[in-house]
C-alpha cells in the first residue's frame, strides 16, 4: 500500500498560516527533495490555487532562482488531485474529484505508485481525523508568531494519534524538520 505524507510548515508556536513567515531556498530544496518519492499530491482547492499556476509560471521564469527553478520544476511535474465542489477545472497534469474524500484516498493509496503527499491544512486534517495519513513532516520555523491558524484548530481526532519520531533535520536558517510515523 502507498504511504500519505503530510507535510507542512509551522511557526514555533503552532501557526500553520503560510502568510506569518517566509520560505527560502533552503526550504524550497528541503521540499523538493521530499518530493523525489512522490508521484501524486493531494490538495484542496485553496492550496490548490495557491500552488497552480504560481509555481508552473516560476518553472518556466528564466528570471528564477535555482532552486525555485528546480523546486517548481518537480512539484508541476507530479500529478495532481483537487477535491473541490466548486472547482470546475483544473490545469496541467491535475485533476479534479468530487467523490468522498475518505474513499477515493483510500482507492488511491491501494492503488501502485510512489509515495502521496498532502499539504495544506483543510484536506490533511480531515484525511488525519479519518486515520489515512502514514507519515508526517513537520518544518518547524524559528518564529513566533502569536496569532494565525494552529493546525487541527477545531479538528475533533476521535483519539489521541501516537507518532513514532522517524527521523529530523536540522537546517540552517534554525528550521527543524521533524519526521514522524504513525506509531
Amino acid at each position: 500500500m502507498r504511504n500519505l505524507i503530510y507535510a507542512i510548515n509551522l511557526s514555533a508556536d503552532g501557526c500553520c498560516d503560510h502568510t506569518k513567515f517566509g520560505g527560502s531556498e533552503e526550504m524550497l530544496e528541503f521540499h523538493g527533495d521530499l518530493m523525489r518519492d512522490v508521484d501524486l499530491i493531494v490538495y484542496g482547492r485553496k492550496t490548490y490555487e495557491l500552488m497552480i499556476p504560481y509555481w508552473p509560471n516560476v518553472a518556466k521564469d528564466p528570471s528564477s532562482t535555482k532552486a525555485e527553478a528546480k523546486f517548481a520544476q518537480t512539484l508541476t511535474a507530479i500529478d495532481k488531485i483537487v477535491f473541490s465542489r466548486s472547482l470546475k477545472s483544473a490545469d496541467g497534469n491535475s485533476r479534479i474529484v468530487h467523490g468522498n474524500l475518505g474513499d477515493e484516498v483510500l482507492k488511491l493509496k491501494q492503488g501502485t505508485g510512489k509515495k502521496i503527499l498532502t499539504g495544506g491544512v483543510s484536506i490533511p486534517e480531515q484525511l488525519i481525523a479519518l486515520g489515512l495519513v502514514d507519515e508526517f513532516c513537520f518544518v518547524i520555523h524559528p518564529v513566533i508568531v502569536g496569532e494565525g491558524r494552529r493546525l487541527l484548530e477545531g479538528t475533533g481526532l476521535p483519539e489521541n494519534l501516537n507518532l513514532k519520531l522517524s527521523g529530523s533535520d536540522s537546517l540552517k536558517s534554525g528550521a527543524v524538520a521533524l519526521h514522524y510515523s504513525k506509531g
